[in-house]
């Protein structure tokens, strides 16, 4: 009886400790995500707004991109897969610095949104996909059913609607079936997030905090989830955008 008893208050603590670390882990994953934002966000404002800054990647009149604007609009996807391809052997300062690098040229390239979309129609889109993400967020934090069988299907699902949009841009040009496309793209990447969120949990409650790799691999869990935001924020704003 009271092997028993010592058994059960173990796993109570032991419970209560990957819990605390999970908690820890994931508000460390929202604090570096909300810095990438916040870098992107100042780094797409000045160079939409700046004329010196705009210039340097697209004509000022007509908001068509230079080399270098074309450059900067694919930079980001290399900062992923440097981070993505190399986490292992990177340290954390190097992990660091590469993020918030990534956070910098992805706030550049975004700036583009300013010369096709209105003001009102980017403030909406914005706002809405903050609300959205946040209740899934919490909803993929909270929720007691197990959402890893549906992560495989969204995978498939993004695939999918990455071919296409690639077909209808190409082959098809129909803004019918553009909007569609768009609809569905909002839906995966709201099941993303409450999926990525939950296994971020369960991936806080396994390490030990305050560790090198338990850094690193916030940094990367921020990246998913800074990943799921913008791409949410970019599919809804297809949809509610007034295109100038």
């Amino acid at each position: 009886m009271e092997t028993k008893t010592h058994d059960y208050v173990y796993e109570n603590v032991s419970y209560v400790e990957n819990a605390e670390a999970s908690r820890k882990f994931i508000a460390n994953v929202f604090v570096w995500m909300f810095v990438a934002l916040g870098i992107s966000s100042l780094c797409t404002y000045t160079f939409a707004f700046i004329p010196e800054l705009s210039a340097l990647l697209r004509d000022t009149q007509t908001g068509k991109s230079n080399v270098l604007g074309i450059i900067t609009m694919f930079a980001p996807f290399v900062f992923v897969l440097i981070l993505t391809g190399r986490f292992a052997k990177m340290s954390f300062a190097s992990t660091v610095v590469m993020f918030l690098a990534f956070s910098a040229v992805m706030g550049v390239s975004l700036s583009y949104i300013f010369y096709i979309y209105s003001f009102g129609a980017i403030t909406t889109a914005f706002i809405t996909a903050a609300v959205v993400f946040g209740v899934m967020a919490i909803g993929g934090y909270t929720t007691q059913q197990d959402l890893t069988k549906f992560g495989s299907i969204l995978i498939m699902l993004l695939i999918g609607g990455i071919v296409a949009t690639l077909l209808n841009v190409f082959l098809f040009r129909s803004s019918s079936f553009d909007l569609l496309i768009s609809y569905i793209m909002v839906a995966i990447f709201v099941g993303l997030t409450a999926f990525n969120v939950q296994k971020l949990k369960r991936i806080g409650a396994g390490i030990e905090f305050g560790d090198a790799e338990g850094k690193k691999l916030a940094i990367m869990g921020a990246l998913t989830l800074y990943m799921n935001f913008i791409n949410l924020f970019l599919w809804l704003l297809r949809i509610f955008g007034n295109r100038r």
